[in-house]
């Protein structure tokens, strides 16, 4: 059959920095699906948009025609209301295993759609695999019992039949030197989301070193574009900018993670972890209508709790098996006394990943016992020989490189940092 247009008119209009017309979005996205447009036009289109961008209209049409790419799922019938949070990844980044479970306990639906790690960032379903006989993949009629009569929360990858063409152009982009362009980082995200139908949606966009933005500015604008794809696609949606300079809590690890998040249930945790969590509650809470509820009390008196046991089990997991424990450790300790001044979130991620705990491409075995184990935060004041940081892996050949990533990751100095919030702004 002929075609309605023609891919190098589309490219050129990019490159010469004319916005493309709905037709021509709906078109290319839709011809690269089917396989009529090839990879080596659409890397030169990403190119294209990479340096030239995309306007509102722009992105708002090329989201909405990934989305057209495939199937959508709805969660109208569902005698809750739905609401979900996205984190653009960091480094001991396990809020969802805490979140899920409290938001749950107001009787609201949280369907969270996660992903695998990759690189130094963490994957949500990747540490909760650590928990003996709990399972990803779920059926579509398996999510809605789970999240309609069930314990309203869900934890599970995501079916290939949502977006498929944001899954096809991502992978395209990580081997263009293209994944961080703003539009298609956006529309990559929200794609998936808005597809997903939850009611409203909470973006936790992570700002520093360990994150995928590194500069206040940039992560800004991309939470101001994803906010404006949520409200434009009819979806409640708001962002928190959080700090991404130093790791999340004390562990990066998947089994290691899995046990710091059931510390926060349990009442106890990190103080980050614990701030971040209520922030990201209270945000998900008021969009679905319970701007009164208080989450820190179903923290303090075992809602939380009991909701991640139903959550954990309704999906074959046992929330009483002992989680893995590395066969190694190796302790990094403080070279002088003092106060950490800096603790780098890319470093440590790095360094987990090195230990086994993350995967270099896609289909990588993870070790679920891999990971770092921090016992000191810039502020905290440490002594000489110190344990700083415990390396676990059940490779103990591994150590070597991740220790090689760590020399300069920390700074002592003889007086208190001055630290910032976790919670850097808030975008509506």
């Amino acid at each position: 059959m002929s075609e309605k247009y023609d891919v190098v008119d589309v490219i050129r209009t990019k490159r010469d920095g004319d916005p493309l017309s709905c037709g021509q979005i709906d078109w290319t996205i839709d011809a690269y699906t089917r396989g009529v447009v090839g990879d080596e036009q659409m890397a030169a289109l990403a190119m294209a948009i990479f340096l030239k961008g995309m306007n509102r209209e722009e992105i708002a049409r090329w989201t909405q025609a990934m989305i057209n790419s495939g199937e959508t799922m709805d969660f109208s019938s569902l005698p809750r209301k739905t609401a979900d949070k996205h984190s653009t990844g960091g480094v001991g980044d396990k809020i969802t295993l805490p979140l899920a479970p409290l938001v749950a306990a107001f009787d609201v639906a949280v369907p969270q759609l996660s992903g695998r790690g990759l690189g130094h960032t963490g994957g949500t379903l990747d540490k909760l695999e650590s928990i003996p006989g709990w399972r990803a993949d779920l059926s579509n009629e398996q999510i809605m019992q789970i999240l309609g009569t069930g314990p309203g929360a869900v934890v599970c990858a995501a079916g290939a039949g949502l977006a498929p063409a944001d899954k096809k152009l991502y992978a395209l982009r990580d081997v263009t030197s293209t994944v961080d362009c703003i539009p298609l980082i956006a529309s990559s995200i929200m794609s998936k989301k808005i597809a997903e139908g939850t009611d409203s949606l909470v973006l936790d966009v992570k700002v520093g070193s360990g994150a995928f933005m590194k500069d206040l500015e940039a992560a800004r604008e991309l939470a101001s574009t994803m906010v404006d794809l949520g409200t434009d696609a009819g979806v409640r949606t708001t962002a928190l900018l959080t700090d991404m300079s130093t790791p999340l809590g004390l562990t990066a690890g998947n089994a290691l993670e899995v046990r710091e998040a059931v510390e926060v249930l349990a009442g106890g945790g990190p103080a980050d972890v614990v701030e971040l969590t209520l922030a990201l509650a209270k945000e998900m809470l008021t969009a679905a209508g319970y701007a009164d509820a208080d989450p820190q009390a179903a923290l303090q008196d075992g809602r939380a709790m009991d909701r991640w046991r139903q959550m954990i089990t309704a999906q074959g997991g046992d929330p009483d098996a002992p989680l893995p424990q590395a066969r190694e450790t190796e302790d990094v300790v403080a070279p002088t006394d003092g106060y950490l001044t800096k603790l780098d979130a890319l470093a440590v991620g790095v360094a987990a990943w090195r230990l086994g705990a993350g995967r270099a491409k896609k289909g990588d075995p993870v070790q679920a016992e891999a990971g770092v184990e921090m016992f000191a935060k810039p502020g905290n004041r440490v002594r000489k020989g110190q344990p700083l940081l415990r390396l676990h892996t059940q490779t103990p050949d591994r150590f070597d490189r991740a220790l090689e990533v760590l020399d300069g990751a920390f700074e002592i100095a003889q007086s208190a940092p001055t630290t910032r919030p976790v919670v850097l702004d808030r975008i509506c």
